[in-house]
């Protein structure tokens, strides 16, 4: 082997492990809970109705690239809840609703993420609300913004399987039993993270 070849030979060999190191995926797993949203819609004497959680917080650790290895932990504080006036936020703190003093956060943790193609993906996980816990899943979508990995999703929980409307509102003609949960969640990755 000559000099020339050999040179070659170990710019190829460097360049292909630069690339390797550039193209290997961020890691996102700084939860931005000021760039993120959680909402929720339900009926209430079938008229639609919205609302808000405004403090949530988390863990995140997802890498494009090994989506299987995903893992969530997200934490809603519940007294935090925004139904669009003062009087619905008391209502549903107290104890026939979420019973915030005694139950003061929902927590979901994922068990499971499924890659369904084009950045799709299935999450299931242990939803866990007023002391009761259930199996949740729900669509997810991925994108990167910048420096930013966003997921998007949403999917129904029934009140019900967790005694949130007790006594007098147990009546699912009032309101009813179905409720969307809409969440955007915003993630960073960690300084030095790749």
């Amino acid at each position: 082997m000559n000099i020339i070849t050999g040179k070659i030979g170990f710019l190829v060999g460097l360049v292909s492990i630069l690339f390797a190191f550039g193209a290997q995926a961020t890691e996102f797993n700084l939860l931005q809970a000021d760039k993120s949203t959680m909402t929720f819609m339900y009926k209430q004497m079938n008229v639609p109705l919205a609302g808000s959680f405004k403090r949530f917080h988390g863990r995140i650790s997802f890498d494009p690239a090994k989506p299987t290895l995903a893992q969530a932990e997200i934490d809603i504080e519940l007294a935090s809840i925004d139904t669009g006036s003062d009087e619905g936020n008391d209502e549903v703190a107290g104890k026939l609703w979420f019973n915030t003093r005694q139950f003061p956060v929902a927590r979901f943790v994922s068990t499971s993420i499924k890659p369904l193609g084009n950045n799709r993906f299935e999450v299931a996980g242990k939803m866990s609300i007023k002391g009761h816990t259930h199996d949740a899943t729900t669509p997810a979508t991925f994108r990167q913004e910048g420096s930013l990995g966003v997921f998007e999703g949403s999917f129904v929980l029934k009140r019900g399987d967790y005694g949130i409307g007790e006594g007098m509102w147990a009546d699912y003609g009032t309101v009813a039993n179905e409720v969307q949960i809409k969440f955007r969640l915003v993630a960073a990755a960690a300084a030095g993270k790749k």
